[in-house]
């Protein structure tokens, strides 16, 4: 099962996770919202639409925009709507 993992904090997991371009995306659902922040920062994705980040925050420690949601996917991508994708330093282990 994938877990998503920061600082010590088991930030996500689950069996439902989708694999695009490298990144495990989990459903909302599996995600421990105490961790997420909303951030400003957003990246605009040719094909998947406009990217809204989160700052993930553990225990006074904060990572910046270090986890991303498509909130309104483009019609090829809307198997990810719903889901959330880490980087920048968070350990996803299968």
């Amino acid at each position: 099962m994938p877990i998503a993992n920061w600082k010590g904090v088991t930030l996500a997991q689950s069996d439902d996770t989708l694999v695009l371009e490298g990144n495990h995306y989990f459903p909302r659902e599996s995600v421990d919202e105490r961790y997420l922040r909303p951030s400003t920062h957003e990246t605009e994705c040719f094909w998947k639409g406009t990217a809204s980040y989160f700052d993930l925050e553990v225990d006074g420690a904060v990572n910046a925009a270090a986890a991303w949601s498509y909130v309104e996917p483009k019609a090829r991508a809307e198997v990810i709507r719903g889901r959330v994708a880490f980087w920048r330093g968070v350990q996803v282990e299968e």
